[in-house]
């Protein structure tokens, strides 16, 4: 089962396990990750779930979607080259050890 490592924005590292073909967005949800709103429940409407991945981990990403990408644009905090939305993030076993830094706010 892959692992993925939330990092809260005080630096607190929660490894969490993810069966495969959940999203990063629902692993966070189900495991208490506050900082994931998740307000659309993992349609890619809302961004509420924009996390950032360590650039050590960007290569082994699923290529960013038309949508995510606009969707990313309206984030409240600030984009970065690093952006992603956690709900589009399935979890398979190149994905394991992934870390993602959680924003101050979602909204």
């Amino acid at each position: 089962m892959p692992t993925v490592i939330f990092v809260r924005p005080d630096g607190d590292r929660r490894p969490v396990e993810v069966g495969e073909g959940v999203s990063v967005m629902e692993a966070a949800v189900d495991n208490g990750i506050d900082e994931i709103l998740a307000e659309c429940g993992g349609n890619a409407t809302c961004a509420t779930c924009h996390v950032f991945v360590c650039a050590n981990d960007l290569d082994r990403m699923p290529a960013v979607s038309e949508l995510e990408n606009e969707m990313l644009d309206g984030t409240a905090e600030p984009r970065r080259a690093t952006s992603r939305l956690a709900c589009q993030l399935v979890a398979d076993p190149a994905l394991d050890g992934l870390t993602v830094y959680l924003p101050e706010t979602q909204c």
